[in-house]
């Protein structure tokens, strides 16, 4: 398979950012994206909401479906995946983009950042992934859960300057270790992590302007999700990383990606 054509993809957060990113390439190929995030009204320092992001879709080719969902509920996650099989008549991808983030210490940490960080990623991962299991488990194409979490990597320089953090992000990945083991043979599970900072708006409020154009632009880790999302449920269980597994697949032009291609990169975390 080397299309998404006709395929229905759940994706959370994508309003904006890498999510989006990743539902406009689907839609390239004609594919059916539901928008599962928070963002229906303007922000004042956020681009994009579930309508913008719905507009972009449907004019890249693919067929958009918007609903506000906070992926902390399981009530909103039930009914925005319901929604989605009853619009599109079945689901195919689920990709787990939405993730929160505080680069904090131990003692600087508050239990509602903590709390935060942890029921979106680690319980949000576990709990889309469980109710739009069911469904992947009926589809007629190579069904796929998609996680944007890093490689499990225990060194303890990751874990020093932000615990907190890492825990909640290597959750994701613990759900794709486990998830992969477990439906091994039904449905395809992998994460996918960039090798740089990608020019996000979680990027901007972290590093600024400087931070931004020593980036590379979203469209990386679309072009590498979009090539593991058309692999067969044989691929599953890996931890990828956007640059080596693109360059697996014969890309050797990375300038493109470059906010800024005179300025090198910044590495990400987790990725030695």
């Amino acid at each position: 398979m080397t299309t998404l054509t006709g395929a229905t993809l759940f994706i959370t957060g994508a309003s904006r950012g890498i999510g989006l990113a990743i539902a406009l390439r689907a839609a390239k190929d004609g594919a059916n994206v539901a928008i599962a995030a928070k963002t229906t009204e303007p922000h004042p320092k956020l681009e994009g909401t579930i309508f913008t992001a719905a507009k972009a879709i449907e004019a890249a080719g693919g067929k958009a479906l918007p609903i506000m969902c906070d992926i902390r509920s399981e009530e909103q996650v039930q009914a925005a995946v319901a929604l989605t099989v009853k619009t599109f008549g079945g689901l195919d991808v689920c990709v787990n983009n939405a993730s929160a983030i505080s680069l904090t210490g131990t003692l600087e940490t508050p239990m509602k950042r903590y709390d935060l960080m942890h029921h979106v990623n680690t319980r949000g991962t576990f709990l889309v992934s469980q109710t739009c299991l069911p469904h992947l488990l009926q589809s007629k194409r190579a069904p796929h859960i998609l996680n944007l979490s890093p490689p499990l990597n225990m060194k303890p320089h990751w874990f020093g300057t932000h615990v907190a953090y890492t825990m909640a992000k290597f959750g994701m990945s613990m759900c794709v270790l486990g998830m992969a083991e477990e439906f091994k043979g039904q449905v395809a599970v992998n994460a996918l992590w960039p090798r740089t900072t990608i020019a996000t708006a979680a990027v901007n409020m972290l590093g600024g302007d400087e931070l931004m154009k020593a980036s590379r632009t979203p469209d990386i880790m679309a072009d590498a999700a979009h090539a593991i999302l058309t692999q067969g449920k044989d691929c599953t269980g890996n931890f990828f990383v956007d640059e080596d597994f693109l360059r697996s697949r014969g890309v050797t032009d990375f300038a493109k990606y470059q906010v800024d291609p005179n300025t090198p990169p910044t590495p990400d975390f987790f990725v030695d």
